[in-house]
């Protein structure tokens, strides 16, 4: 009996704490959907009393008047949105009876009552003029008829507030509403008006349909625990007879907890209230189970939880466990992977290091031209395979987040001249154009990572070239931020795969750099002649320094690569950057490749501070847009030596004045582009007779650099049957004078049409051009005088001042290797001496010895070459500290250091190795296989700077 009474009681402890906590939540439920139904009505209230201040303003007084019904409908229906829970509004202008003929005069209408009769004689009318189209029929309706509408109206211009009639069922909908009835009026009544005031001020009425119901509706689908509960809206007005205005007509009586809470609508007249109670009862407590004959139950229970934690907390255990060793196997597998990566690399390079190098060798004999043919051929697949190791090598570390880019000064137009360089041969092949153009505000030298930028220029602009069979293939850089803005100024009209308007020309032909239709229209003349607009100031000056440009040393730039190619199809473009994915990949697709090019590019920029995007069209062509954030760099690239990527731009040509024919004005700025660099001064014209004419009027110059010394002509605008004789006509009107006769340049883009037209012109360049090339023809076709140029800037000859007569030596276990790296460092002088051994390595450079650098494979059988490195670091700490200490005795003595430049010969260029290298103290790598550019880098840096003959 105790058990069963003390269950009992903690039965009904339990059961009254559930009881209060249910109606706490209830009490918050309902509190809160009455704040907010609150909220909501007065919102739109809100927006009815703005309109009926727009009345007051503007149509009280105003000959003629601002709104009329037109307007009233258009304004109130594009704004309905405002006042959702409204069926329409309309306003009814006060007219007393002694104005009644007038007004109807001047309405042209007769009021009717709401059962659309006459309207009798009274003191005062409401008549409806403006209504929106939803309540259209409430116009001419003299509201004052109904006995419900007139006291509301009463009530309204009294209280100077907003009133309700009774529910009743709105048209259409059928729910239950009210109507909301607003005094308009005039603008000079004062905010503390008394009740005559407001009355004798009063000049209208505006009134809406208010649907309750889904006003309550739409509240409660949006708030939680709408399931639990169930609400009454109720008009109290009558407290004897309540009106139900949302939910059940009647409420469950059996169901305990029911929470009343007011609804204050602004009416003063009309009271509401929101009635909320639980669709069930309360559910009874868990602990209502708890009684005499479930003691024993609950004390199992408990067993039973106590084994399940213990259980659980063993198995949590065993999972942490197997983490652990997952973890550690995922590190092992990393590990592995990258002294995978490693030994593939090098397996790999070490073969096609000798190969390479064989054919290098090979083809620096005497070979018969189909020799000579099969030779480059096999160094050409090498070489691919090389750069295919490098990519994937590449994507490695980027994933491994060990890839880090280098900061040093460059010269961005150069190296744009240099990638344009590498796929001349190829566009000259297709007959299509290749192109560069550098905005004169973008910097001349930059500070940054050259070798990784042009990393992503080669893989876009070889794409490119790769998929276009026709027109061109131009490549833009510019400021990023003028970039978007000028971007702004053009009508955007082309979306990938969709169909846009792109400027043409009057014959059909579009104003791009071949003439042919692009996939971004932003590169047509339009968008361009906003980069190329006349800016002498900026032209004169290569430095790039713009003053418009803010003093921040960071400098984005945006490099557009526009082809007019197949295009990337529809469904390929979501998948363009994914690695080893490629737009074709059937087996019978016309372009090759591994998909990886562009994945890397996306991962490079990204890294530069930058992104990538792209725009396609099928068959139209693409646009590959990518930014990189760099550093302005005040110093010049060419400065210093050892890390100059180009040569300096001569300025023999600066005040030389040229006249180019070429009718398509994006093509043209870019020629301009060119010789603007070389300081020549161009003056554009669209066909010879125009030429020639240019050539006429200059006749009265007098200084030989104020006549233009240069006719350059594009290919596409060379009519021979018409513009041969306008030639020869300007030869023979100048023979006497035969200096002033002009050099005449064809622009071409085919080899082909330089044979062809190679006797016609005094010569002809082909394309793509580059500043450098046009200055080579221009010294020969003029004859004028180029200073000398610095031998530094002569690789081949740099090279061999640094190496000739050097003592070097060679370690590598491997003979081919050996055999390369010595006929590699010999053709340029050096001395070379090879050992096959890390300990035939450590034998030779014992101090002192008389080698000046030494180049050592890493991974070799006995002794590697980090080992055989750290000795020699070694022996050298040791003999500096005797030289030392014996130097310290003889006064006025001056100790230099004994340090031997250690370069590894390494097929496995992760960034692991690089980091165990310099860990070991070597001074750099050179990844095989190796050429003249890497021993140029590594040279000059190392080499250069010794200065003891016997270190």
């Amino acid at each position: 009996m105790l058990a069963v009474a003390c269950s009992a009681a903690m039965h009904w402890h339990l059961r009254r704490e559930s009881m209060d906590r249910a109606e706490e939540r209830l009490v918050s439920m309902c509190e809160e959907r009455a704040r907010m139904l609150q909220e909501q009505f007065g919102v739109t209230v809100n927006h009815v009393h703005a309109l009926a201040i727009l009345i007051s303003t503007f149509h009280y007084e105003k000959l003629p008047s601002a709104i009329d019904q037109e307007t009233f409908a258009k304004y109130t229906g594009r704004t309905s949105f405002e006042r959702p829970l409204l069926n329409g509004v309309a306003y009814a202008q006060r007219v007393f009876h002694h104005e009644r003929e007038m007004f109807e005069s001047q309405q042209g209408w007769i009021m009717n009552t709401m059962k659309r009769e006459l309207a009798p004689p009274q003191l005062e009318y409401a008549p409806v003029i403006f209504s929106q189209d939803t309540v259209s029929y409430l116009a001419r309706i003299d509201m004052m008829s109904g006995e419900e509408d007139r006291e509301n109206i009463l009530r309204a211009r009294t209280t100077g507030k907003a009133v309700l009639t009774n529910p009743f069922r709105l048209l259409g909908s059928n729910h239950l509403g009210v109507v909301l009835t607003f005094a308009v009026y005039r603008p000079d009544l004062p905010a503390d008006a008394s009740v005559e005031q407001r009355v004798e001020a009063t000049i209208g009425y505006l009134g809406g349909a208010f649907d309750v119901e889904s006003l309550v509706e739409n509240l409660l689908s949006k708030l939680a625990g709408n399931q639990d509960i169930v609400v009454n809206v109720y008009d109290v007005t009558n407290a004897s007879e309540a009106m139900v205005l949302y939910g059940p007509p009647s409420l469950d009586d059996q169901v305990p907890l029911l929470h009343v809470s007011m609804l204050d609508f602004g009416d003063p007249f009309r009271k509401h209230e929101m009635r909320c109670r639980y669709r069930e009862k309360p559910p009874m407590p868990w602990s209502a189970i708890t009684n005499p004959l479930g003691t024993f139950v609950i004390w199992m229970l408990l067993g039973y939880i106590v084994c399940a934690a213990w259980s659980r907390y063993d198995k949590v255990s065993e999972d942490c466990r197997k983490m652990e060793e997952l973890k550690t196997q995922a590190e092992a597998a990393d590990v592995a992977k990258s002294q995978f990566l490693a030994t593939v690399s090098h397996e790999i390079r070490t073969p096609m290091n000798g190969v390479l190098g064989m054919l290098d060798m090979l083809l620096g004999t005497d070979l018969t031209m189909t020799q000579k043919d099969y030779a480059q051929t096999a160094q050409m697949c090498g070489r691919a395979l090389i750069t295919l190791i490098n990519d994937v090598l590449d994507r490695a570390k980027i994933e491994a987040g060990k890839l880090e880019l280098e900061a040093v000064p460059f010269d961005l137009r150069s190296l744009m001249d240099d990638v344009i360089s590498l796929f001349s041969s190829k566009s000259r092949e297709k007959c299509i154009e290749l192109a560069v153009f550098v905005c004169d505000d973008v910097p001349k030298v930059v500070l940054g990572d050259p070798w990784r930028f042009r990393q992503i220029l080669t893989n876009l602009v070889g794409n490119a070239v790769k998929f276009t069979e026709r027109g061109h293939v131009f490549v833009r850089v510019c400021l990023a931020e003028n970039s978007n803005l000028e971007a702004n100024q053009v009508i955007y009209g082309t979306m990938n795969g969709k169909d846009g308007k792109v400027e043409s020309t009057a014959n059909g032909a579009f104003n791009t750099l071949s003439g042919f239709e692009a996939a971004d229209r932003r590169n047509n003349w339009q968008y361009f002649k906003l980069l190329v607009s006349d800016k002498e100031s900026l032209l004169d000056d290569l430095d790039g320094e713009n003053s418009n440009q803010n003093d921040s040393d960071r400098v984005t730039l945006a490099i557009s690569i526009e082809d007019t190619g197949v295009g990337i199809p529809l469904h390929a473009q979501d998948r363009v950057f994914t690695p080893f994915m490629q737009a074709d990949s059937s087996t019978s697709r016309n372009y090759g490749g591994t998909g990886i090019g562009l994945s890397i590019s996306k991962c490079l920029a990204e890294l530069m501070g930058g992104q990538i995007s792209f725009t396609s069209r099928p068959f139209v062509g693409s646009t590959f847009t990518f930014s990189a954030t760099l550093k302005r760099s005040y110093k010049d690239a060419s400065a210093d030596s050892s890390r100059s990527l180009s040569e300096a731009l001569p300025t023999a040509f600066k005040g030389l004045k040229a006249i180019l024919v070429d009718g398509r004005p994006v093509r043209s700025a870019v020629t301009r582009y060119h010789l603007k660099r070389l300081g020549i001064i161009v003056q554009v014209v669209n066909n010879m007779s125009a030429g020639l004419k240019a050539f006429s009027g200059q006749n009265g110059a007098t200084i030989s650099r104020e006549k233009a010394t240069m006719l350059f002509i594009e290919r596409d605008f060379w009519r021979p049957e018409t513009d041969v004789q306008l030639l020869n006509h300007l030869r023979e009107h100048r023979n006497g004078q035969l200096s002033d006769v002009p050099k005449v340049v064809l622009l071409v883009t085919s080899e082909a049409d330089k044979d062809k037209y190679g006797s016609i012109f005094d010569i002809v360049i082909c394309k793509p051009l580059r500043a450098s090339t046009i200055a080579s023809c221009i010294q020969q076709l003029l004859k004028v005088e180029m200073p000398d140029r610095k031998e530094n800037q002569n690789r081949p000859s740099f090279l061999r001042s640094l190496l000739v007569g050097k003592n070097i030596l060679v370690v590598d276990d491997n003979k081919v290797n050996l055999r390369v790296a010595a006929a590699a460092l010999k053709k340029y002088g050096a001395k070379v001496h090879c050992v096959e051994s890390g300990k035939d390595a450590i034998s030779l450079l014992q101090p002192p010895h008389c080698f000046d650098a030494c180049f050592m494979d890493v991974q070799m059988p006995e002794m590697d070459g980090f080992e055989a490195t750290r000795q020699i670091r070694q022996m050298e700490m040791k003999a500096n500290e005797e030289r030392k200490n014996k130097l310290a005795s003889i006064e006025g003595s001056t100790f230099v250091e004994c340090h031997l430049p250690v370069l590894a010969m390494t097929a496995d260029v992760i960034q692991a190795t690089y980091e165990e290298c310099i860990k070991s103290g070597m001074d750099g790598y050179v990844s095989k296989p190796f050429d003249e550019e890497q021993l140029y880098q590594a040279v000059s840096r190392l080499v250069v700077g010794t200065t003891d003959p016997t270190v």
